[in-house]
């Protein structure tokens, strides 16, 4: 199965991909604990979505950029998860948000946060929030679905380093969108597979 694919438009931007290992390199704190530990989790979290995938069915996960070229584009399965990655522009940590493929939606289902830094906490009744057990936190249980199933990003600079990170067919990619677009605005877009659908295969 393609895991991935980059649009012929982006083909000169291909810096910004990278196979195997992604999980591990998204995690740069600067305890090498925290980085295993997280890396584990997330690896761990990605996996059961894989298993529960059961049928292919045609959704993707796009990138867009302000022309509305792909930039990025992942194959999706039911119950896939993914999780967008970035450091901490002031205290420099990783922080996290991570979704699912859920019923036909984008849904926002968890994220990590190392510490209480600026544009970071949890909002009472906005999921769980527990600990990682060193220092920072999960918040588990947001399961909020994304309005539109889309959302813009303005991508940070290579020391921020946006990144999409996820597991297909047994292996763990990343995707630096600071090495493709820094500086640019960009949609992540949840492309359903009636959308894909050309109008002689009705």
């Amino acid at each position: 199965m393609n895991v991935a694919s980059l649009s012929r438009s982006a083909g000169k931007r291909m810096a910004g991909w990278a196979k195997t290992p992604a999980l591990p390199s998204c995690c740069r704190a600067s305890r090498i604990s925290l980085r295993r530990l997280l890396a584990g989790a997330i690896a761990g979290w990605l996996g059961l979505g894989a298993l529960a995938a059961d049928a292919i069915d045609g959704a993707k996960l796009a990138v867009l950029d302000a022309s509305g070229q792909t930039l990025v584009e992942v194959p999706l399965e039911p119950g896939m998860r993914w999780c967008l990655g970035w450091n901490h522009s002031v205290r420099k940590f990783p922080v996290l948000d991570c979704y699912r493929y859920q019923q036909g939606r984008m849904v926002l289902e968890r994220s990590h946060q190392p510490d209480f830094a600026a544009g970071l906490g949890h909002t009472p009744g906005r999921g769980e929030q527990v600990s990682d057990g060193r220092g920072g936190y999960w918040i588990e249980n947001i399961d909020e679905p994304v309005p539109g199933d889309r959302y813009t990003l303005r991508v940070g600079s290579p020391t921020v380093d946006h990144r999409l990170l996820w597991q297909a067919a047994g292996d763990e990619h990343r995707v630096s969108l600071s090495e493709l677009a820094a500086g640019e605005r960009v949609t992540l877009h949840l492309i359903k597979p009636e959308a894909l659908r050309k109008p002689d295969d009705v």
